[in-house]
């Protein structure tokens, strides 16, 4: 078994989940800043939108688990902020990301859907190498497997085996499984952000697709996700939906007793509300603006409209003063 600790600065401990999680934020910067070129966004823009979004992704990926197991912490308010003792969710740290980083790219003058479109190659590598972080710490895994499964059907390697060797017991590795789905994804939006008919936002909608789509197939393999008990008609369908995977995969266990995941319910209406919503915007005229087509701040545009103005102002008091 790995160690979870990468090294010690004596009582401090740096695990490799922190490790992990700070270099796959910094590979999604790169990959922004790389792309804000093309369109003239100077790096400090993505930088500062990395220190705001990531706090922001923090809070709401707690407050967003929080919210489901509210039983567990009503009655001990303090627990809600002991985040190293686990409970994070994140379709809760998407929301959280959103919402921040919505209104400081607004303050900027941008489009936020221009700007989120630049960042959505940066966000599903980030999560694809983020997953590595719940292997490192053994979470975030289906339930039960034998090792002749991860040895002989998935051809895993030693070290992920063994990682998935816990307490005695191999578990699903879901955390690889949504990696690979992830870099997948990656190579998806980098081809389809340099077709001529993608329009601005779309990048970003097909992120939610595309995330999603394997998020509610993934998810039915886990032993710990939120849940709730819902319509039979639903969980059934939530259920036929998901049934392909049976050929080789056995649904994990409920932990919390419900019949219904909140993650897999969720990832279907995003799926479904994202189409919807392309299709409206193109059908509507919404979506006059391609992606390829450059953006500019409206902050940008008063400046250069004052400077203008004033550049007036000195030219009529120069020819005032000659008059003179």
């Amino acid at each position: 078994m790995l160690e979870s600790v990468a090294f010690s600065l004596g009582p401090i401990h740096v695990r490799w989940y922190g490790i992990i999680l700070g270099t796959a934020a910094l590979i999604g910067l790169l990959l922004a800043i790389r792309e804000g070129k093309r369109f003239r966004i100077v790096p400090d823009f993505f930088m500062d939108l990395l220190l705001i979004g990531v706090p922001s992704a923090i809070v709401g990926a707690r407050l967003y688990y929080v919210a489901f197991q509210w039983s567990d912490y009503k009655d001990n308010l303090a627990e809600i902020f002991m985040i190293w003792h686990g409970g994070i969710a994140i379709y809760g740290a998407l929301i959280g990301a959103i919402i921040g980083t919505f209104f400081y790219v607004r303050a900027k003058g941008y489009s936020f859907l221009r700007i989120a479109d630049i960042c959505a190659p940066g966000l599903i590598v980030g999560q694809a190498i983020g997953r590595w972080g719940n292997f490192m710490n053994q979470e975030a895994h289906g339930g039960p497997v034998t090792e002749s499964f991860l040895r002989n059907t998935l051809h895993l390697p030693n070290f992920i085996v063994n990682q998935m060797n816990i307490e005695g017991t191999f578990y699903h590795p879901a955390f690889l499984y949504e990696s690979v789905w992830n870099l997948i994804g990656l190579v998806f939006l980098l081809w389809l952000r340099r077709r001529p008919f993608l329009r601005a936002g779309e990048l970003f909608f097909s992120y939610f697709i595309w995330y999603s789509i394997g998020r509610f197939f993934i998810e039915g393999v886990r032993t710990d996700s939120l849940d709730f008990t819902g319509p039979t008609w639903l969980a059934s369908l939530l259920n036929a939906l998901w049934s392909p995977m049976r050929v080789v995969f056995e649904p994990g266990v409920l932990t919390y007793g419900g019949n219904i995941r909140f993650s897999q319910l969720l990832a279907l209406l995003i799926v479904i509300g994202m189409a919807i919503v392309i299709i409206v915007r193109r059908k509507r005229g919404y979506a006059n603006v391609r992606y390829a087509d450059p953006i500019v701040s409206t902050k940008a545009e008063e400046k250069t409209k004052v400077e203008k103005d004033q550049e007036i102002d000195k030219g009529a008091d120069y020819d005032s003063n000659r008059t003179v």
